[in-house]
């Protein structure tokens, strides 16, 4: 099983980072094969940072030869997406947002389909808008035809949308714990739903 975990924080060690890594470090223990990716540094290399339409469909020129390119071929061989991002006004990270918008060949390739996706948001305060960051990454997600998980899991409770922390993350010990159960029902997911995906 392979998971991929993409850390929509312009700060690589930060407080997304360290809740993605929690997670990716129980889908380890349960042995499945984790990669980090650190949205920020891989959307700064690109020429135009953003989707201008530049052909319909969608060549993928604009990201060719790039870390972007590489990222989606990883995406493309994931199980299972974590995918994390500091709220920003009430939404997803520029960088995060940058990315998604240019899955539209990933996207008419069925790139994504079936892959199975979490969500995590980390606010400065306790409701400053990770229900709403999380369900923008929904959005992301549904539009790729991704499998969406919550962070229950069956030995503790149903859950919710997604793991939601405010800062500092190693401070707040709910998100650490949902963290924890929410990689539990990835990998659980990501089993069941095995035979669906794309070789």
């Amino acid at each position: 099983m392979y998971i991929v975990g993409l850390n929509g924080s312009p700060n690589v060690d930060g407080n997304t980072s360290f809740l993605v890594k929690k997670v990716l470090e129980e889908c380890e223990a349960r042995g499945a094969k984790t990669i980090l990716l650190n949205v920020g540094k891989i959307m700064q290399e690109q020429k135009c940072g953003f989707c201008t339409v530049c052909s319909n469909p969608c060549t993928g020129n604009c990201y060719k030869g790039t870390k972007l390119e590489e990222a989606f071929e990883i995406l493309r061989n994931a199980d299972g997406v974590v995918i994390a991002s500091p709220v920003y006004f009430g939404s997803v990270s520029a960088q995060l947002k940058a990315m998604f918008d240019k899955t539209r060949k990933v996207r008419a390739n069925k790139g994504l389909y079936n892959k199975v996706g979490l969500c995590m948001a980390v606010g400065a305060s306790q409701y400053g808008g990770e229900e709403t960051t999380i369900k923008a990454m929904h959005d992301m997600m549904l539009v790729n035809g991704m499998i969406i998980v919550g962070d229950g899991y069956i030995d503790d409770n149903c859950g919710h949308q997604g793991v939601c922390a405010t800062r500092p993350a190693q401070n707040d010990e709910e998100a650490i714990k949902r963290a924890i159960m929410s990689a539990k029902r990835l990998i659980e997911v990501c089993n069941a739903t095995e035979s669906i995906r794309q070789s």
